[in-house]
């Protein structure tokens, strides 16, 4: 089953939410509802990585995310932390986090895999090149999806030399990261060259740019029902989760999503999940 990621961005300036969650027990009660809608993993970020963001120091970073994960955690919520540092890796997981999520896959901080590999913690690891100011402007590849498979590869293998074990490391094909337009559509297209490097996938897609730019440049906002096109292919694709902003519609073309690829799969002669309707 394709699970839920809801995004907690306890930022002044992400692209969709910034400034309404810095708060911390406003960030708090986000995560609660989006966990009480069906988000199965709550993200809390500190440090916006849309295209052009400035960087935030450590200590801002560590006030902004340790005592909402801290509370989200002690509230039964599974929480992953969004961060390239490993000292806010370090201290989310001291406060109950599950999951860290680092966009850099261990390139922005030389100690993030170390870190990783010492807290028996799952380690979403993302294709990426180079920090926000910049990142739009390396955007070169031979073949995009040949090419962002293999510098996967060579994070994902670093990982593993760092103690990291395959079933703790979930990839993610780092949609809308030093890519254009044309290449964040190519990527969606070839997940299954993804799903064959052997472990689960995260696609976050939530409400970013390419949508925008493709509805004729409708704002963040507008873009859920999108995203909800790409959440049903992921579904499709067998992604293990997707990472969005809103969660109710995002749950709803998943199921479409699945029971399209149980159909095809019956249909096939393959095994695979059969789910039904929702009861109340």
């Amino acid at each position: 089953m394709t699970l839920v990621m809801g995004v907690v961005n306890v930022t002044t300036d992400s692209f969709s939410d910034g400034g309404r969650y810095v708060d911390t027990d406003a960030a708090v009660a986000h995560g609660l509802e989006l966990a009480s809608q069906g988000a199965e993993i709550v993200d809390v970020g500190g440090e916006s990585t849309r295209p052009g963001a400035q960087r935030v120091d450590a200590e801002d970073e560590l006030a902004r995310v340790v005592p909402v994960v801290r509370e989200l955690a002690g509230r039964g919520i599974t929480v992953s932390v969004d961060t390239m540092r490993a000292r806010v890796a370090e201290a989310a997981i001291a406060a109950g986090a599950a999951v860290i999520n680092d966009v850099s896959g261990g390139l922005a901080d030389a100690d993030m895999l170390d870190v990783v590999a010492s807290s028996g913690v799952d380690y979403v690891l993302m294709h990426w090149r180079s920090h926000s100011e910049t990142m739009q402007s390396d955007t070169a590849y031979d073949d995009v999806l040949a090419d962002v498979v293999a510098e996967l590869v060579v994070r994902r293998d670093a990982a593993l030399r760092a103690g990291i074990p395959g079933e703790r490391i979930v990839l993610d094909p780092g949609v809308g990261f030093s890519k254009t337009w044309d290449q964040n559509w190519d990527l969606l297209a070839g997940l299954e060259r993804f799903e064959a490097l052997g472990h689960r996938i995260l696609v976050g897609v939530s409400r970013k740019r390419f949508l925008g730019e493709l509805l004729g440049g409708r704002e963040p906002l507008g873009r859920d029902a999108a995203t909800a096109a790409i959440s049903t292919w992921c579904a499709l694709a067998d992604v293990w989760a997707v990472r969005t902003h809103e969660v109710p519609s995002q749950l709803d073309a998943i199921r479409v999503g699945q029971r399209l690829r149980a159909a095809r799969l019956a249909r096939s002669g393959g095994v695979g999940p059969q789910p039904g309707p929702v009861t109340a």
